[in-house]
């Protein structure tokens, strides 16, 4: 993996410590950018019973996968919280699940924990296969560059000769490909688009209100909370899987109380995952999903909150004396029946 980190620091990126984001990159304009996704790894799922031990596992159905090509999915603990978000990818002979790097071991250990009795194995990809992030005007031309076809839909995939192209919403695409054909092709693709931030990445992501987990949100949310039926990451059609009893009763028998929405303040900090959100008379009104700079002192983020209150009085962010949210469109419709009381 150290040479995959070299190459893009010698391309003009500066890493962070762990060498896990880009923090800053050489200055040129280009609204293309090419994002290596330093944050992110790949485990797969293969063998013969690698889609039907899926499907008993994540929130999505793994039938739209295979027909598709890909789809965001949840593996929830018995109570419907989400342990792990991922999103999971059709190769020829099984799946690759992407997720969070800090977070992936412990996604992996606990599918693998369920899968003994199943023909199916896990290996971690982390060092061998490697994510480009496509985004802006051209993202269609530098993934037509590598594999000479784009993905149509968001979700669809286009696969060549071991390398994977994924439609993201937002008009970009993530490109997972093996480290040793990476090195080969990114001094060639960034004379087209210069290197991009993980920050401008997670920035487009949270425009696109795509939930993530982080450590301090593993097991805080159950799946509607963060709206993931919205992007199809959830079935209430396929059956049994972990934790759907009680995410299908929430969908049908249930009130969602706590949504997530899309919002900016201004801060002197980057408000992290996990940070309590209040009201003037209320404290554990919401919680903070994902959050990333979008220009002196603002930021934009994502964040779960009481729905009652967030559309009726100031939502303020660490304390009750902290600044206020403002409440942005999201890019999709949610089900207002939803919010609605079946009793």
């Amino acid at each position: 993996m150290s040479e995959w980190l070299d190459k893009i620091s010698a391309l003009g990126a500066t890493l962070n410590d762990s060498g896990d984001r880009i923090v800053h990159v050489s200055d040129r304009e280009s609204e293309t950018r090419l994002t290596p996704l330093l944050h992110q790894g790949i485990f797969s799922v293969q063998g013969p019973d690698a889609e039907k031990f899926l499907q008993g596992q994540l929130s999505c159905d793994m039938k739209d996968v295979s027909t598709l090509g890909s789809r965001l999915g949840a593996h929830c603990n018995i109570k419907g919280h989400m342990h792990s978000l991922l999103r999971v990818m059709r190769i020829q002979d099984g799946f690759w699940l992407r997720g969070q790097r800090e977070l992936l071991p412990g996604a992996q250990a606990l599918l693998k924990k369920y899968m003994l009795f199943s023909k199916a194995q896990s290996t971690d990809l982390g060092d061998d296969i490697v994510g480009l992030g496509c985004s802006g005007p051209g993202a269609a031309v530098l993934v037509e560059k590598v594999l000479g076809q784009v993905p149509s839909e968001v979700d669809g995939i286009y696969a060549s000769e071991g390398i994977l192209a994924v439609r993201v919403p937002g008009k970009r695409f993530e490109i997972w490909l093996p480290r040793d054909q990476a090195l080969a092709l990114l001094p060639e693709l960034i004379e087209f688009a210069p290197l991009g931030t993980t920050d401008a990445w997670e920035l487009a992501e949270i425009r696109a209100a795509i939930p993530d987990l982080r450590s301090e949100t593993v097991e805080g949310f159950i799946p509607q909370m963060t709206n993931l039926q919205a992007l199809h990451g959830v079935s209430f059609t396929k059956g049994c899987y972990t934790g759907q009893e009680i995410v299908t009763r929430l969908q049908h028998r249930g009130q969602l109380k706590r949504p997530m929405y899309r919002a900016t303040v201004n801060s002197d900090n980057r408000p992290a995952p996990g940070t309590a959100l209040y009201s003037a008379d209320k404290d554990n009104v919401g919680k903070v999903v994902l959050a990333a700079p979008s220009g002196e002192g603002q930021f934009e983020l994502l964040a779960v909150i009481v729905k009652e209150l967030a559309e009726t009085t100031p939502i303020l962010l660490g304390n009750q004396g902290g600044p206020a949210l403002t409440l942005q469109e999201l890019p999709y419709q949610l089900d207002p029946e939803l919010f609605q009381s079946k009793r």
